[in-house]
């Protein structure tokens, strides 16, 4: 998958598009090269304009994505994330800080700290807390084809979606087991 064809409502989205920053299993990555991350990090507000995010930053946004996609797993019906997959979410948790404001309306907002990188990552913990309260975040999910585990929000009555893409991943994934079935002799 590509594209957002199952985007999730905005603030979440800026969860599910760092999550898809990468297509698996060996799709380009923009959190590869700085070149690459600047421009998309400035656009998702993770970066200051005119900055240029370190390899060490890059590295550690790439565990906390990938702790994130574990979250989602869990949340299409994997397994819970162990600590180690969520020891980028737990060093953002721990070591950023968030400043209160009040908007124009009255609203309570939390924002970070300071312009870094790592101290505006705690904006998405934010984010998943508000999604976990209002519901949206068992919605945001992982597509159950281990070779895409792309995001994707589920917006099925039941909230029983599983793939990102029902024509590609789904079809995939049902003639695979269909294959193995009749090779077991369990059909005909």
């Amino acid at each position: 998958m590509t594209d957002e064809t199952k985007p999730a409502p905005w603030p979440l989205a800026r969860v599910q598009a760092l999550v898809n920053t990468v297509e698996l299993p060996a799709g380009p990555d923009r959190l590869d090269r700085a070149d690459d991350a600047t421009p998309w990090l400035i656009d998702n507000g993770l970066l200051s304009a005119g900055a240029s995010p370190t390899t060490d930053e890059l590295e550690f946004l790439r565990e906390v994505r990938e702790a994130l996609r574990a979250l989602l797993i869990h949340n299409a019906g994997g397994a819970a994330p162990g600590p180690r997959a969520l020891r980028a979410l737990r060093d953002v948790a721990e070591g950023a800080t968030a400043k209160a404001g009040l908007d124009a309306d009255g609203q309570v907002t939390l924002a970070a700290s300071d312009d870094s990188l790592r101290a505006r990552l705690v904006e998405l913990l934010v984010v998943i807390r508000d999604a976990q309260r209002d519901g949206s975040w068992s919605r945001l999910k992982a597509c159950a084809n281990d070779e895409c585990a792309w995001a994707f929000y589920d917006r099925s009555r039941n909230h029983g979606g599983i793939w990102c893409d029902m024509a590609d991943c789904g079809n995939k994934l049902k003639n695979r087991e269909f294959r193995a079935r009749r090779r077991a002799g369990g059909a005909s």
